[in-house]
C-alpha cells in the first residue's frame, strides 16, 4: 500500500494528503492525456538530495509540449514546488511524482478550454523491483505485448496513456511468474521492460536499444555516462531477444527500478544467473553517487535543504 505523507502540492497550494481530489469526470482519467514523472529523493551524506531533478523537470515540460499542454507554470515555479513539498512533509528520503493532466471542464476527446492542472505528491518507496532484485538480480519474460509503434502513439512523451500497454505486461509477467515484462518493438527487436530501460553486457561492451521506440531514461543517460568514465564501451543498437538469451550480463535502469540486474529470461540463465561484474560496478557507482559518497557529480544532486558539511568520523 501506498504510505501516505501529510501534503500535496496541488495546482500552487499545499493540501491535505486526503483533500488531494479530483472530479470523476476529469478529462485526463477518461482520456490518458496526462504526462508525469517519477524522481527520487535520497538520503545523501550532506543531507536530503533530488537525483537530477532539473533533467526530469525537463521532461515533464518535453512530454507536455510533445501532448501540447500548456503547464501554467515555469520550470523553475515546478522545481521549487518540489523542493516544498519534500520539506513540508519532513521526509529524507521519497519518490516524486508530478503529474500534468487536463482538468474538469468539456467532456468528449477533443477538451475545448479545460484547465491543464499540475499536481506534484511526495512518498515513501523503496527498491521497486525490491531489495532482493536489486542484490541478487531478478527473472523477466518476453511480453506477448509488443511496445507500441513510433507513429502510433507519441513514444518520447511519458504520458499516462502510454502505461496501459506497460501494465498488461507487467500483469502477464506477474501472472506467470516473473518479476518484470520485457517488451518487443513493432519490428521484434528488444525495446525496454514495462516502466524501465534494458541494457546487455556481451564480449567486453554495453549494448542498448536506441531512442526510437523507447522513453529517453534519465538513469539510462546516467549509466551510459558512468560506463564511458570507466572506460565501457556503449553501443545503442537494436538486438533480438535471442542476443538477450546469449548476454555475459542484462540489467534495467529507471528511477524506480534504479539499476537491477536480470538473472534470467523466458527460463534461460544470463550469463552466471547472477550479478555480472559490470553491473555490479555500475550499480556501486551509481549509489555511490546518489548517497553522495562520490562527489565527482555534484551537479547531479539537488539538496533539499542547505547542504550539510561532510562530519568526520
Amino acid at each position: 500500500m501506498l504510505q501516505a505523507t501529510e501534503k500535496i502540492w496541488m495546482n500552487g497550494k499545499l493540501v491535505a494528503w486526503d483533500d488531494a481530489r479530483v472530479h470523476v469526470l476529469t478529462h485526463s482519467l477518461h482520456y490518458g492525456t496526462g504526462v508525469f514523472e517519477g524522481i527520487r529523493c535520497y538520503k545523501a551524506e550532506a543531507g536530503s538530495a533530488v537525483f537530477r531533478l532539473r533533467e526530469h523537470v525537463e521532461r515533464l515540460f518535453d512530454s507536455a509540449h510533445i501532448c501540447q499542454l500548456d503547464i501554467p507554470y515555469t520550470p523553475e515555479a515546478v522545481t521549487e514546488a518540489i523542493l516544498e513539498t519534500i520539506r513540508v512533509n519532513k521526509i529524507e528520503a521519497c519518490y516524486i511524482r508530478p503529474i500534468a493532466y487536463i482538468g474538469y471542464g468539456a467532456m468528449g476527446i477533443f477538451p475545448k478550454e479545460n484547465p491543464v492542472e499540475l499536481v506534484i505528491a511526495v512518498w515513501p518507496w523503496g527498491s521497486y523491483l525490491g531489495d532482493e532484485g536489486l542484490k541478487n538480480g531478478i527473472r523477466v519474460k518476453i511480453s506477448s505485448f509488443v511496445r507500441p509503434h513510433v507513429n502510433a502513439t507519441m513514444v518520447r512523451s511519458k504520458t499516462t496513456a502510454n502505461y496501459a500497454n506497460s501494465l498488461l505486461a507487467k500483469r502477464e509477467a506477474l501472472r506467470d511468474g516473473y518479476h518484470e515484462a520485457v517488451l518487443l518493438d513493432t519490428d521484434g527487436y528488444v525495446a525496454e521492460g514495462s516502466g524501465e530501460n534494458i541494457f546487455i553486457v556481451r564480449k567486453g561492451f554495453i549494448k542498448t536499444p536506441p531512442l526510437t521506440a523507447i522513453l529517453e531514461g534519465i538513469t539510462r543517460e546516467t549509466v551510459m555516462q558512468l560506463a564511458a568514465e570507466r572506460g565501457i564501451r556503449v553501443v545503442e543498437e537494436r538486438f533480438t531477444r535471442d542476443e538477450l538469451y546469449l548476454a555475459d550480463e542484462a540489467f534495467f535502469t529507471g528511477t524506480a527500478a534504479e539499476i537491477t540486474p536480470i538473472r534470467e529470461v523466458d527460463n534461460r540463465a544470463i550469463g552466471a544467473g547472477k550479478p555480472g561484474p559490470v553491473t555490479t560496478e555500475l550499480q556501486a557507482a551509481f549509489f555511490d553517487i546518489v548517497h553522495g559518497r562520490d562527489s565527482r557529480h555534484e551537479e547531479w544532486l539537488t539538496y533539499v535543504h542547505e547542504k550539510q558539511p561532510a562530519v568526520k568520523k
